[in-house]
């Protein structure tokens, strides 16, 4: 009995290093660059593989376990990487240039495929940290930049961090800011919010997007750590995905409502709303093509397609009852459509309960995967697997792995199945600069002003000048030699006090003018109408002088007499009439003592009268006024003030 036991565990035993050593045998015949009729996997179980990415020269890129793995377009191995470190499966790695960056259990390493064949090392720790004891802070994810030179990875517990392409630290950020004193973002629960989501780039408005814990979506700029805008959308759901866009528009995709949202990327305001059907949270995410369109597979069996106008179109709607798209379409190297996996199963059964919807599936019997181009609603292309699929995976290295439709997805991309030889294909960056200038032509279109953090800026600008005024306003005000000597409410009162004035003269000024222009022989008119006028003049003085709101002022300038001019025969006053027009009166005065030869030549010469008249009324005007003026004036200042009081009384009765 003993025996037997022994035998069995020897077996099992020799069973387990043999294969072992097949594995790093074959391991080490793809790190020598062995091609892919000698470089397959041994036979045993199969391995698990992570969702793989195409890099910038066609390759595809993918984690299973402490190997990173590179496949040709055909799915043969191009080269292995051995970390050291257990890939994180969840994360995908992104690239710059020839380097490929990844999350390996606390530490992001960067790998040169290049120089896995020659002497310089070919992979080296970029990033790495100390977690602190009994506190969660793995890295949740990375993002990059090249036209920044920029890395951003964000922590659990830790924030947002930002390096540069050398691995210096940039700047960080936590998802709880006060600017100004004001607190944004994680307003319930400071202590226990953090950043969830991987970090979004947005490479056309140069902007960064993240969410936290309680539902909120930061829109920061890239080169700095200043924020944008800040949009709660915790009504909609706390989990979301995000997925910029072109023409200004952000999709957020919330997986638990089958809720799509579309933001201005500008405001973070909510432009529109779509309901789709139910979808998987894990591996369905949303693919925006070059013409910025968002599509979506739901569980319902149906293609979900929106434009950034939030039109929403559906596709593969035929074979929907029995079948389900539970991962997310994977774009063709043109960037205008799109490959779709919809599994089709023997039979389906949805359920609602309140805001959630079930469905389940049973026993898949093959997947249909279609080629198609949401904005046009085209299909270019169908194949089937198990089919003539079949062949593809069988004879690639990949059949030693366990795959599911995201890798057959990103490989058919990459081998660019089903493409017709005149569709054009383009690099990342050519499809990003393709997106970006689409975007950047709908805008201008669609908005021909400036953008509205120009606008904001241009609004605060303002806001400056206005407040420069009135504080200058209030300098030169409280500077007023006036009202430091009396105060503020008698400065107000006396100020109160002469436009009352002002008026009552400028009523009583009026009825004068029109007695007078009734009546030109009325020498009493003409001399009230002069005292008034001078009096109003005084009034208005002061008032420009030291009871302005200004600057304290210098004398008017006199403009001319307006007084009553004496002489021995005549008498004249100038003033404007209500229709604004010079009037000048003469008034000849008897005199018995006046010879006939006088008379006659006036009357013969009016004109040479008239002349002689006004230059001797001229010589004698200042004395005239200063005869006749102060007494006159300070009478009429007595009937202005009574007639103030007056109107005091009649306000105040009862």
């Amino acid at each position: 009995m003993a025996t037997g036991v022994m035998w069995s565990l020897c077996l099992l035993v020799c069973f387990l290093i043999g294969a072992a050593r097949s594995e790093s045998r074959a391991l080490q015949k793809l790190d020598t660059g062995g091609g892919a009729e000698n470089a397959r996997a041994p036979p045993g179980p199969a391995r698990a593989l992570s969702a793989p990415s195409i890099a910038h020269d066609g390759r595809l890129v993918a984690c299973s376990g402490k190997y990173l793995l590179g496949f040709e377009p055909n799915g043969s191995f191009a080269w292995i990487v051995p970390l050291g470190h257990m890939c994180n499966d969840s994360i995908s790695p992104v690239f710059e240039g020839e380097q490929v960056y990844l999350v390996a259990e606390d530490k992001v390493i960067k790998v040169t495929p290049r120089n896995v064949h020659t002497a310089e090392p070919a992979l080296e720790v970029f990033f790495s940290h100390n977690t602190t004891s009994g506190r969660s802070e793995e890295i949740i994810g990375l993002a990059i930049s090249g036209s920044y030179s920029s890395l951003f990875l964000n922590i659990r517990n830790r924030g947002l961090f930002t390096f540069s392409l050398h691995g210096e630290l940039q700047w960080s950020v936590g998802p709880a800011l006060n600017l100004f004193d004001y607190h944004l973002g994680c307003k319930r629960n400071v202590s226990g919010c953090y950043f969830d989501s991987a970090p979004v780039l947005d490479q056309c408005e140069g902007a960064l997007y993240i969410s936290n814990t309680e539902g909120q979506l930061y829109s920061l700029y890239v080169d700095n750590r200043g924020i944008r805008w800040i949009q709660d959308l915790g009504s909609h759901g706390k989990v979301m995905t995000i997925a910029p866009g072109n023409s200004a528009c952000l999709y957020i995709v919330f997986p638990r409502k089958s809720i799509v949202v579309g933001i201005d990327v500008s405001t973070g305001s909510i432009s529109w709303t779509q309901n789709i059907g139910p979808i998987s949270i894990e591996k369905n995410l949303p693919t925006v093509d070059s013409n910025g369109w968002m599509s979506i597979g739901s569980l319902d069996g149906t293609l979900y397609s929106i434009s950034p106008d939030g039109d929403m179109r559906k596709f593969l709607a035929k074979t929907a009852n029995d079948s389900v798209i539970h991962v997310g379409p994977v774009l063709d190297c043109s960037g205008f459509s799109m490959y779709v996996a919809k599994t089709i199963v023997e039979g389906k059964l949805i359920q609602t309960v309140g805001d959630y919807t079930y469905v389940s599936a049973k026993k898949p019997s093959f997947i249909l995967f279609t080629l198609l181009a949401p904005a046009t609603g085209t299909v270019y292309w169908t194949g089937e697997y198990p089919g003539e699929l079949s062949n593809l995976l069988s004879s690639s290295d990949l059949n030693d792995f366990t795959i599911d439709e995201t890798v057959v997805l990103t490989l058919l991309s990459a081998a660019k199945t089903g493409i017709s030889n005149t569709t054009q294909c383009y690099k990342r960056r050519q499809k990003i600069a393709c997106i970006c200038r689409q975007a950047k032509a709908k805008f201008v279109q669609a908005d021909p002003g400036e953008p509205s953090y120009v606008l904001l800026l241009i609004f605060l600008l303002v806001v400056i000048v206005i407040q420069a005024v009135a504080i200058l306003f209030c300098c030169i005000f409280w500077r007023k030699k006036r009202l430091q000597d009396n105060g503020l409410q008698k400065f107000l009162e006396k100020r109160r006090s002469l436009h009352s004035k002002r008026r009552i003269l400028g009523k009583k000024i009026l009825e004068l003018e029109q007695k007078a222009a009734e009546d030109a022989s009325s020498n009493e008119a003409l001399g009230q109408l002069g005292e008034m006028v001078k009096a109003k003049e005084g009034v208005e003085r002061k008032l420009y002088e030291s009871y302005s709101l200004g600057r304290d002022e210098p004398s008017l300038e006199q403009q001319g007499s307006s007084l009553p001019l004496y002489h021995d025969k005549y008498r004249s006053h100038s003033f404007h009439s209500s229709q604004k027009e010079s009037i000048t009166i003469f008034n000849m005065l008897s005199d018995t003592s006046s010879s006939e030869d006088g008379t006659s030549s006036c009357s013969d010469d009016s004109e040479s009268c008239s002349g002689t008249s006004s230059g001797e009324m001229e010589l004698d005007e200042s004395k005239s006024a200063e005869e006749a003026g102060p007494s006159n004036t300070a009478n009429v200042e007595e009937g202005v003030q009574h007639e103030l009081e007056k109107q005091h009384q009649h306000c105040s009765a009862p």
